[in-house]
């Protein structure tokens, strides 16, 4: 399992997500207070920023835990952002370790993140990936569960498919086919989007930590809450969220039926 989380609003320093607030990104790798699969996210990290003068997205990743990186402190206070998108990692006994196993997972201008595991891996991947493009699968480096779901999302981006119906279908079709847990974000540097299944979510909107520490506009969708204040809204499981800076949708996934063996492309 993992925690994750995604900011868009003022820019705000990257420390804003990181190790400012009581419970932040930092203290969820090793005292993450929802997490219910795992109680440690020390298998790497990964920080993607936007800027403002440019479309693509940053980012800085790294195989050790959040807390023994010295370098991103020192980043993580001398750097800015207008959005952000940032997550610890659990890693998924079987699965790759390494950098490149760590989100954010990133093409133009997406980052993305996998909060969640699919069981019976790698054989699940089989139902789950038909059909899909090996040069798209191949252009993640490392194969885990989440590089999958990614390649997965993306050839749907790339085929210009409306990103929240994209995230969507591809959430409740794993979800279907693995009975995994699949919370998924994706940031486009104005956009959130984020699903709920079978892990936590939440999201706080105007009133986020700006570089002096008072409160600034903006929005937070986090894996769970960054202080005990009010304002903290969860997010009900099965569900798919879209935000803005100022705007926040969250509708029930719709159903998608797992296909037969016969449904299944070859």
């Amino acid at each position: 399992m993992c925690r994750h989380v995604a900011y868009v609003g003022p820019p705000v320093p990257l420390d804003a997500l990181i190790a400012l607030p009581p419970y932040g990104l930092e203290k969820q790798s090793y005292a993450p207070r929802r997490q219910q699969h795992g109680v440690v996210n020390a298998d790497g990290f990964g920080i993607g920023w936007y800027r403002a003068d440019a479309p693509y997205p940053v980012r800085y990743r790294r195989a050790v835990p959040i807390w023994a990186d010295e370098n991103l402190r020192q980043l993580a206070v001398a750097t800015t952002s207008h959005a952000i998108l940032g997550a610890v990692r659990s890693a998924t006994p079987g699965q790759a370790l390494g950098e490149g196993g760590c989100a954010p997972f990133a093409a133009g201008r997406w980052l993305f993140s996998h909060n969640g595991a699919l069981p019976g891996w790698p054989e699940c991947a089989d139902a789950l990936g038909a059909g899909l493009a090996p040069s798209t699968l191949a252009r993640q480096g490392t194969l885990i569960d989440s590089t999958l779901l990614w390649a997965l999302l993306l050839t749907r981006l790339e085929a210009g498919e409306d990103a929240a119906e994209a995230t969507a279908d591809v959430t409740a079709r794993a979800r279907a086919l693995t009975d995994g847990r699949v919370n998924l974000l994706l940031h486009d540097g104005v956009r959130i989007v984020a699903t709920t299944a079978g892990d936590t979510l939440c999201y706080l909107q105007g009133a986020h930590p700006g570089p002096d520490g008072t409160p600034t506009p903006g929005l937070i969708v986090a894996s769970e809450p960054f202080d005990d204040s009010d304002g903290w809204v969860d997010v009900p499981d099965n569900s798919l969220l879209v935000a803005t800076a100022d705007d926040v949708s969250v509708r029930v996934l719709s159903p998608v039926k797992a296909p037969t063996l016969e449904e299944v492309p070859s």
